[in-house]
């Protein structure tokens, strides 16, 4: 097997892994969306709900790919990236706001809705992971969206249960962020030449990510609990 073989699966299994981590509040949508009809009509609403999603995001995705072409954009995403790595830490992903729908179309139209207005994360990530391979881009989304549409409750109960699995999924993104950010033309050459200043800026921003994010994730958990005691 070559080394761009490798690179290819280990990139996709990056895509993958990222759509998992940060898709999870995008089940719960789906659940809340569809939980007031019948049975047999959940299903359809979450089968055609879910294959407009993943139609929308693999379009989103393209375009951002081809975006992230375009001098200095490719920098501008890695940076969001950074914030959305730290908020990954810190946000509440309670989705209350999600109203339930009495029939079919309504649930789907709202779930399409819904993953396209909380999509943004997923399809920066993705098309920073992909590095402007439009299959990984395809293959990683249809690889994961059903993952995380059937096997959601299983996914969220195991980062409820190992929280360092949230740490992972940061680390990732930063990781992924950087490598937009150092891949960037206008400054690749300088990252280039300066090896191991690629490598110290790429360690600095995940360990400020990890760090930052942690005493900010236990701060407001402190806060919290002072509050429910007085």
């Amino acid at each position: 097997m070559n080394t761009t073989l490798w690179e290819f699966i280990l990139s996709l299994l990056n895509i993958v892994f990222l759509d998992l981590i940060l898709a999870g509040d995008n089940a719960i949508v789906i659940g809340l969306a569809a939980r007031n009809l019948q049975a047999d009509m959940q299903k359809k609403a979450v089968i055609i709900g879910t294959a407009g999603a993943v139609i929308l995001r693999i379009v989103a995705t393209i375009l951002v790919v081809w975006l992230l072409k375009i001098p200095w954009l490719l920098l501008l995403g890695g940076l969001l990236l950074i914030v959305i790595a730290y908020k990954l830490l810190t946000d509440d992903n309670s989705r209350n706001d999600i109203r339930s729908e009495g029939n079919l179309w309504s649930a789907v139209r709202t779930i399409i809705i819904a993953d396209a207005a909380m999509g943004l994360d997923n399809v920066i990530a993705v098309a920073g992971a992909a590095k402007h391979n439009i299959i990984l881009v395809i293959l990683g989304l249809l690889i994961s969206v059903p993952i995380v549409v059937w096997g959601s409750t299983i996914f969220i109960k195991l980062i409820n249960k190992y929280p360092w699995i949230i740490y992972v999924g940061s680390a990732v993104l930063g990781y992924t962020a950087t490598s937009m950010i150092v891949e960037e033309p206008s400054i690749h050459s300088f990252f280039h030449t300066h090896t191991l200043l690629r490598y110290l800026f790429i360690g600095i921003i995940i360990a400020g990510i990890i760090a930052i994010g942690h005493w900010k994730r236990h701060h407001e958990q402190r806060h919290t609990e002072n509050n429910s005691t007085t």
